[in-house]
C-alpha cells in the first residue's frame, strides 16, 4: 500500500491505462500545458505528448463530440469537464450521442468513453457551479455512473471505467482532490456496480456515496457513542446500483437512512427508497429517511451553505427518529 492524494490516484489510473493501451487519450480544458485545473493530469503531457494529452478551447459541446466520434472509431477517450456544471453545454453529445449509439446502431458501435470531472458544491461557488448531476445522468439508459469516495476507489474504479466498453460518467469532487488514503500497488481494479460495506452494524443502515460518505461515517461514529450500531454502505456507483447489498443490510438492521447531496426530487435516494419498500417492506420497522440538499439553488453565503447541505446533525437526528429514541 502507498498513500496518495485523490488527484494522484486518478493520475496514476489514467497514466497506467495510457501506458497499457495506446488507444487511451485525455482531452479537456487545461489538461495539458497547465497540468489540469486541479492538477490531476500533472506531468502527463511530458510523458505522453500533445497527441494523447490534448488541450481544448472552451467548447464542451465540440470536444465531447470529438470524443464520442473517436470512441466509435476504436479509441478510448477520457474527456475531462472542468466541472460537470459545464457538461450541460455538451449534454446532447453525452445523452443523445454516447448513451444511445449502441442501441441505435443495432450493436454495430460501442462507445468506450469516460467523461470525468467534479460534481456538487465546492464551497462558495454559488448556484451555477455547485449542482449535482449523479441522478441526472443515472436516469439515462446506456450510461454507467461512478462516484468514488476515497483515493483507492478512485483509482480502481477509474481503471475499470477506462477499460469498459460502455460510456461512463465518472464524478469526483473539488473538495476531495487533496484527500489522502492508502492505495494498493500494482494492478488494481474495482468492478463497476459493486457497493462496499465500510462499517458493519445491527441497528440501522446508512447509505451514501461520494464525498458525503464522510458525513455517513462521522454520523455512525457519533451514534456509536450513544449505543446505536449503524451499518454504513458506500454505493461507489449509482448506475448500476448494488441493490442486493442494500437489501441484505436492511434485512439485518430493519431501518434505512440515505445521505446524498442532490436535491430531493427524483434523487438516487428516491430510487433506493422505492426499491427497498418494494423488495424489503416486511423487514422495515420504520419509514425510510432521506437526508438531501435542501430544495433550493446553492447560495453563496457560507452560513446558508451550511444550513442547506446534509450534515452529521441531520443524519443523527433522522436515525434517532426511526429508532424511536428521544429526539
Amino acid at each position: 500500500m502507498k498513500v496518495l492524494q485523490f488527484r494522484e490516484a486518478l493520475r496514476e489510473a489514467m497514466s497506467e491505462e495510457m501506458r497499457r493501451d495506446e488507444s487511451v487519450y485525455l482531452m479537456g480544458e487545461e489538461v495539458a500545458e497547465y497540468n489540469g485545473a486541479y492538477k490531476v493530469s500533472q506531468g502527463m503531457l511530458e510523458e505522453f505528448g500533445a497527441k494523447r494529452v490534448i488541450d481544448t478551447p472552451i467548447a464542451e459541446l465540440g470536444f465531447a463530440g470529438v470524443g464520442v466520434g473517436s470512441a466509435m472509431n476504436g479509441l478510448r477517450p477520457i474527456i475531462e469537464f472542468m466541472t460537470f456544471n459545464f457538461s450541460l453545454v455538451a449534454i446532447d453529445q453525452v445523452i443523445n450521442g454516447a448513451a444511445k449509439m449502441m442501441s441505435m446502431s443495432g450493436g454495430q458501435f460501442n462507445v468506450p468513453i469516460v467523461f470525468r470531472g467534479p460534481t456538487g458544491n465546492a464551497g462558495q461557488l454559488s448556484s451555477q457551479h455547485s449542482q449535482n448531476f449523479e441522478n441526472w445522468y443515472a436516469n439515462t439508459p446506456g450510461l454507467k455512473v461512478v462516484v468514488p469516495s476515497n483515493p483507492a476507489d478512485a483509482k480502481g474504479l477509474l481503471k475499470a471505467s477506462i477499460r469498459d466498453n460502455d460510456p461512463t460518467i465518472f464524478m469526483e469532487s473539488e473538495l476531495m482532490y487533496g484527500d489522502k488514503g492508502e492505495v494498493p500497488e500494482g494492478e488494481y481494479i474495482i468492478p463497476i456496480g459493486v457497493a462496499k460495506t465500510v462499517k458493519t452494524g445491527t441497528d440501522v443502515t446508512i447509505v451514501s456515496f461520494g464525498k458525503f460518505m464522510k458525513v455517513a461515517i462521522a454520523s455512525a461514529e457519533e451514534l456509536e457513542k450513544e449505543g446505536i450500531s449503524a451499518e454504513v454502505i458506500d454505493l461507489r456507483t449509482v448506475r448500476p446500483i448494488d441493490y442486493a447489498a442494500i437489501i441484505e443490510s436492511v434485512k439485518k438492521t430493519n431501518r434505512l437512512v440515505i445521505v446524498e447531496e442532490a436535491w430531493p426530487l427524483a434523487s438516487i435516494s428516491s430510487e433506493i427508497s422505492h426499491y427497498v419498500q418494494r423488495k424489503a417492506f416486511d423487514y422495515l420497522d420504520a419509514p425510510i429517511h432521506r437526508i438531501t440538499n435542501k430544495d433550493v439553488p446553492l447560495p453563496y453565503a457560507p452560513t446558508l451553505i451550511e444550513e442547506i447541505l446534509p450534515n452529521v446533525e441531520r443524519t443523527v437526528k433522522a436515525v434517532k427518529e426511526i429508532m424511536y429514541v428521544q429526539k
